[in-house]
């Protein structure tokens, strides 16, 4: 097999597996059935033309049939008158048109015969085109039967065209929404960690490193200056403390003091720390 015999085979097989794919069964069905019809209208239209012709010869052999007739009566006549000259035209005459009806009664038995046999044909065909519209129905409700059976246990399995389309979608947006979760999450722990506001400041890692030291350096002096504050308020509180306090209270009011001062150091030390971190941010 040549290159351009093995080409051609392969473009017909292809041109074949594309046509069986695009072929509807209940269009092809009903295409046939037309295109017997139209054999049949065509079978009805040769039979009437021949009807028609068959009809013009035995028109034509009436009318010979008249001649026939009339040439008789003159020859007659001529007899009758001693022409014998014109008693024999009159019969040559009338000898040609019977020949003539001898010859269109051949044609017109021809023209019947085939008529004939047109008919029968014509009633065969029309019998099948009959028995082929009723299997054509029926295979035309099987098919849409089982087409209809085939798209609801694809629909059921999930392995149709649209099925799969929807599938693809579901999984697409799947991927989607998780995509968008792990970027939520990440978002929220570089948050956390701070990595936001470290990208808005020009300050590298060293820099924030020796602003936290010297924050916290700052904050320890401040705090030891506030305890020597304190300290020496409550050693002169409890110098002049001793006369104030009465008798009965002995050291409890001592102890009392005490946790009142403790207790207000401790609240003033906690909102100088928040300061302290609030400015640091």
């Amino acid at each position: 097999m040549g290159i351009l015999s093995r080409t051609s085979y392969v473009i017909r097989s292809k041109i074949n597996s594309i046509l069986n794919r695009a072929e509807d069964p209940s269009e092809t069905l009903d295409y046939s059935y037309e295109q017997m019809r139209d054999e049949l209208q065509e079978v009805k239209q040769g039979i009437a033309d021949l009807t028609t012709q068959k009809k013009r010869l035995e028109i034509q052999k009436r009318r010979l049939e008249e001649n026939v007739e009339k040439h008789n009566e003159q020859a007659r006549e001529a007899v009758e008158q001693d022409r014998d000259d014109l008693a024999r035209k009159a019969l040559e005459k009338k000898k040609s048109k019977m020949n003539q009806i001898e010859d269109l009664e051949t044609q017109i038995a021809e023209l019947q015969n085939t008529q004939d046999q047109l008919v029968d044909k014509k009633d065969e065909l029309q019998g099948r085109i009959e028995e082929f519209k009723t299997k054509k129905e029926t295979m035309k409700a099987r098919y849409e039967a089982a087409e209809a059976s085939t798209r609801v246990s694809e629909a059921m399995s999930g392995v149709g065209d649209e099925m799969a389309d929807v599938g693809r979608a579901i999984e697409r947006a799947e991927d989607r929404t998780e995509e968008m979760e792990a970027r939520s999450q990440a978002m929220d722990e570089l948050q956390d960690t701070g990595a936001f506001d470290d990208a808005l400041s020009d300050d590298d890692e060293i820099d924030r490193e020796l602003q936290s030291g010297r924050t916290d350096r700052e904050v320890d002096a401040e705090l030891e200056t506030l305890r020597a504050e304190l300290g020496k308020e409550s050693a002169e509180s409890d110098d002049g403390g001793d006369a104030a306090v009465d008798a009965d209270a002995g050291g409890d009011g001592e102890a009392v003091a005490e946790d009142v001062t403790d207790e207000e150091v401790e609240a003033e030390l906690e909102e100088l720390q928040q300061e302290e971190s609030d400015s640091s941010k």
